[in-house]
């Protein structure tokens, strides 16, 4: 994806530019509405977002959980509500690009562990005949969206 224009840059005004085509805004439109219902399941792709703190202490864990387990959830909902609102706009603030990275990694995740992801494939790319190779393909252009939010951010 090296020969793909940015897809989010810093003006000079300090908000960003989001110039993304909108095919991609037409997929990543409905993806924060399928994490915000996956995250009201039990799947265990899920547990990626909230992995254990104390994995050998159920006690500490259970505390842990009880102290910040819905700040963290609400923090999650919050990003990917700020992603909804704004997948049309063509420039964000810096929070709301914050809240873009949180979504967007968060997204990632969950998909890289339902994939069972692993370093091999940065490696092997995407086998045509894959079953899940459209899934491959997304979770390939999230990882290269937020690489664009994350030098956007650094950028000035």
């Amino acid at each position: 994806m090296a020969n793909l224009q940015p897809r989010v840059r810093r003006t000079r005004r300090g908000d960003f530019e989001l110039a993304l085509p909108d095919v991609e805004r037409q997929v990543l439109r409905s993806l924060p509405a399928q994490l915000r219902e996956l995250m009201s399941t039990d799947d265990p792709a899920v547990e990626r977002l909230f992995p254990p703190a104390y994995r050998d202490d159920p006690d500490s864990e259970a505390e842990y959980r009880a102290m910040v387990g819905g700040e963290l959830r609400n923090r999650r909902l919050s990003s990917l509500e700020v992603m909804e609102a704004t997948i049309d706009a063509t420039r964000l603030d810096e929070k709301q690009l914050l809240a873009w990275l949180g979504a967007i990694n968060d997204l990632r995740l969950v998909l890289g562990t339902r994939l069972e992801v692993t370093e091999d494939i940065y490696d092997q790319g995407i086998p045509e005949d894959d079953p899940s190779s459209l899934s491959l393909a997304l979770f390939f252009y999230l990882g290269w969206l937020e690489e664009q939010v994350v030098q956007a951010l650094a950028a000035g």
